[in-house]
């Protein structure tokens, strides 16, 4: 069926038609396919930012009239344009667009991750850059999955509020002034008694030093390590790209070391050489797999050798469906670097986090905390103390836990629907999911390419490998409602039925 069957009689009389919306001259469209050029020529204006996400189109009984061609015409150019996912109607607002084109891949075909890697888009065959997230976030799509974030809608506005007057109310004009670089003594107290509550960590705030985020933390880790004569930190693989990323540009070396169905492979990690190994054993990234029991003592007695485990115990909390998992730090304080955060309790916008370093590295590490920056800003510190301290930080991760479980749950069945072949992976903890392709051969990028074209970003399994594995993608869902996730997903099973099963 002709989806423009008024193209040709209307062609005769709008020769010299034409529109001061985006200067639009009927006049340059080829005979019988007014629909697919207007419909191009709005693509290429979204893809451009002549049309910025948010801005409305001209109504097509008044684009029609202005180009005199039939309704149906532009009607039928604007529904294109929805089915691609980058405008949607707003019923009396309009429509509008909500994502722009992925130019670097314009259709999910064999090749666009290549193609979207010459044009340094996101999603690419080779290693990613180091802007690759900041390329990602930046991209506009209607329903983000990235992993990573909690429910920010579920912020605590009012409570912070609170604590914050009441911080205010009781500040002395000289806790205004320079702070501890090691941290407020009020939040090094506070997060020292919460993970006593919550990770059965037993520390003094003196063992305690707030730094901004995980990511500074690691950074001025490995800074202390490099003095020390270590110049390699092994992470597991698959891992996260960010923590590689970080290591990297304090030029430590990532050997990468296996992880199976009960965590790192302490084996390969001997193999490696390496004096140093970061893990994720509570909640490992991205398979959500837990440090099993003969594991952990393989990697207790590798530690006892004269190892260095980092923890990165970054989403331990948000559990649903098993009892917690304890700490590594809290049975090898010697030698354990802990590092946690509130990026995923509150919001990673707050860049606050805390490490616990072994007493060998303690000093050093506050004094490379002390020339990056002088210590993080004191105000949000005490603030985020009452926060912990009066109960306020419990009953949010209450909430959350729910709202989490729930998004959950609706991302898993709409994987079952629009996914039948995937496998999921980690679902009993944390804030995302992996899924893999059992028997697929294309590249995961290209999926995530394809799907970023039809609006839903995602992010490939390989970014997170240092080694070849079956393709995968890595799901958040703790930032989107169910009915984001179940769209996300949806768009998800369109993108993947034309990927290549077999190559």
């Amino acid at each position: 069926m002709n989806r423009s069957i008024g193209d040709v009689s209307d062609r005769s009389i709008t020769a010299s038609s034409g529109s001061d919306f985006l200067q639009l001259n009927i006049a340059d469209a080829p005979v019988g396919g007014l629909s697919d050029w207007l419909a191009d020529r709005l693509r290429a204006a979204i893809s451009d930012g002549s049309l910025p996400v948010g801005s409305r189109l001209p109504a097509t009984r008044v684009l029609a009239a202005e180009l005199r061609v039939s309704r149906g015409v532009v009607t039928e150019a604007y529904q294109r344009l929805t089915e691609d996912g980058h405008v949607a109607g707003r019923g009396r607002g309009g429509t509008v667009v909500v994502a722009a084109p992925v130019a670097v891949v314009p259709v999910p075909a064999p090749g666009a991750a290549a193609a979207a890697s010459a044009a340094g888009a996101p999603f690419a065959v080779t290693p990613p850059g180091s802007d690759v997230f900041d390329a990602l976030r930046a991209a506009p799509a209607r329903i983000d999955l990235s992993p990573g974030v909690p429910d920010l809608a579920a912020f605590p506005r009012a409570a912070w509020l609170r604590a914050e007057r009441a911080v205010l109310k009781e500040l002395s004009a000289s806790d205004l002034g320079y702070g501890d670089p090691r941290g407020a003594l009020g939040l090094r107290r506070a997060v020292a008694n919460w993970l006593a509550r919550n990770r059965g960590i037993r520390v003094d705030a003196g063992d305690v030093l707030i730094t901004s985020g995980t990511a500074q933390g690691l950074a001025l880790l490995a800074q202390v390590l490099r003095d020390d004569g270590i110049s390699a930190m092994a992470v597991e693989d698959p891992g996260s790209l960010g923590a590689r990323q970080h290591l990297h540009n304090r030029r430590l070396e990532t050997p990468p070391v296996a992880v199976d169905a009960e965590g790192v492979r302490v084996d390969e990690l001997r193999a490696t050489g390496a004096r140093a190994v970061l893990l994720t054993p509570a909640h490992q990234f991205p398979t959500g797999v837990v440090l099993g029991g003969v594991r952990r003592r393989e990697l207790m007695r590798w530690a006892g050798e004269g190892g260095l485990i980092v923890e990165d115990d970054y989403d331990a909390e948000h559990r649903y469906d098993r009892p917690p998992v304890p700490a590594l730090r809290s049975v090898l304080p010697e030698q354990v670097c802990y590092a946690g955060s509130v990026s995923k309790l509150l919001a990673p916008a707050l860049r606050v986090g805390w490490m616990l370093a072994p007493p060998k590295y303690r000093d050093a590490l506050v004094d490379a905390k002390r020339f990056a920056d002088l210590g993080n800003a004191v105000l949000p510190q005490l603030v985020l103390a009452r926060l912990m301290e009066s109960g306020e930080m419990e009953r949010h991760l209450r909430l959350l836990r729910g709202r989490h479980r729930r998004r959950r749950d609706a991302m898993i069945a709409a994987i079952a629907e629009h996914l039948p072949g995937a496998v999921v992976h980690g679902a009993a903890a944390g804030l995302h999911l992996m899924i893999t392709f059992p028997g697929a051969r294309f590249p995961d990028t290209e999926l995530a390419a394809a799907a970023l074209a039809r609006g839903v970003k995602v992010q490939p399994l390989s970014w997170h490998r240092q080694r070849a594995g079956r393709p995968g993608l890595v799901l958040g869902y703790a930032a989107t409602s169910p009915g984001g996730i179940a769209e996300g997903v949806a768009t998800l099973g369109s993108a993947l039925a034309v990927m290549p099963r077999g190559r």
